[in-house]
């Protein structure tokens, strides 16, 4: 797949939009936390590069950032970065329907318009919790982090006590709710006896489904054994179609794509390569990244990062918040000094 690149010069002292708006036009996509609250702890969890739940729990001294955002920031840099042309936004956590914040950022979020969408990524505990609100925000879509399917895996991966039929019956909510609601499950020792049964389970409810190869973190290094390889399940899939096709255009990993009676099921496998860019020509920790550049991250501090992994390339947005126009420009700039290696 060709994506049209734009390709401009740039007038002394003129903000140069090339870079944010190529990396709109590879699909990147804007991630917006909500915060690390959660109601489950994963023990995979990177809270988009903040101190995650799990490890807050067993060590009280590792705190994540403090909030200082309001409902209103949120909006005025989404709807900022949405006119500079992110049109792909995702909301994450922790788990985003356990922030006060959720609810009122949703139901002010200005038209994403024809080329855009507005997803929330969720453990699926608490959409029926929160059915009947949700059903008037602009949410295109709903992906539901399905990484097990008992009580047993959900207890072992998540160290919670809520049960499967939670989790299942706020799959089903979604469903009623939601024209377009999607499921993706990491591939881990923990759960490899069910990815068959969850691959079944999207097949009978006809629900697009991502299988993904862990990624490594400082945050689950120690338990890096427990990522298991997406080879078996590109097998199984063989067997149930040939109809298979290979993307690594745009950003992030490359993926294989399989369609199934019509359903799309993914496969992230990080032998596809990935898309990385000037700044991760000298980066240190380059031997580390499996993902490259796909994702702009807000985080509830104001931060924004363009790598999962460097901390110390995140840009600060608090001081741009009454200036949405000029928080734009900041943040295009950014990513062309990312783009070209010079941050």
């Amino acid at each position: 797949m060709d994506i049209p690149l734009t390709l401009t010069t740039t007038p002394q002292g003129a903000t140069d939009w090339t870079a944010l708006r190529n990396y709109a036009a590879l699909r990147g996509q804007l991630r917006v936390s909500f915060g690390p609250r959660c109601n489950i702890a994963c023990w995979f969890c990177h809270n988009e590069g903040d101190v995650p739940p799990p490890l807050t729990r067993l060590d009280r001294s590792q705190q994540p950032r403090t909030r200082t955002l309001c409902p209103d920031h949120y909006v005025t840099i989404i709807t900022a970065l949405m006119d500079a042309g992110l049109k792909r936004v995702y909301f994450t956590g922790g788990e985003p329907l356990t922030s006060p914040l959720t609810r009122p950022v949703l139901e002010q979020l200005p038209a994403s318009g024809a080329d855009g969408s507005y997803t929330l990524i969720t453990n699926g505990t608490r959409i029926h919790t929160h059915r009947t609100w949700l059903a008037r925000t602009p949410l295109d879509k709903v992906k539901v982090s399905l990484h097990y399917f008992s009580d047993q895996s959900l207890r072992a991966i998540a160290n919670t006590d809520v049960g499967i039929t939670t989790v299942l019956e706020g799959i089903e909510t979604a469903r009623e709710i939601f024209e377009r609601v999607e499921l993706n499950c990491l591939l881990l020792k923990d759960n490899a006896h069910e990815i068959r049964p969850i691959l079944d389970f999207a097949l009978e409810r006809r629900l697009p489904v991502q299988f993904i190869e862990l990624v490594g973190t400082d945050f689950n290094e120690t338990r890096a054994s427990s990522a298991v390889s997406a080879d078996d399940t590109v097998a199984h899939l063989r067997t149930l179609t040939h109809d298979e096709h290979t993307e690594i255009a745009g950003v992030g990993q490359g993926r294989r794509v399989f369609r199934i009676d019509g359903i799309e099921v993914d496969v992230i496998h990080r032998n596809l390569g990935r898309h990385h860019v000037g700044q991760c020509g000298t980066c240190p920790l380059r031997s580390q990244c499996v993902e490259g550049f796909w994702a702009l991250r807000v985080d509830h501090d104001g931060g924004l990062q363009p790598c999962l992994l460097r901390e110390d390339l995140r840009l600060d947005l608090k001081p741009l918040l009454d200036h949405p126009a000029r928080l734009a420009e900041v943040v295009a700039g950014h990513v062309t000094a990312f783009t070209e290696g010079t941050l």
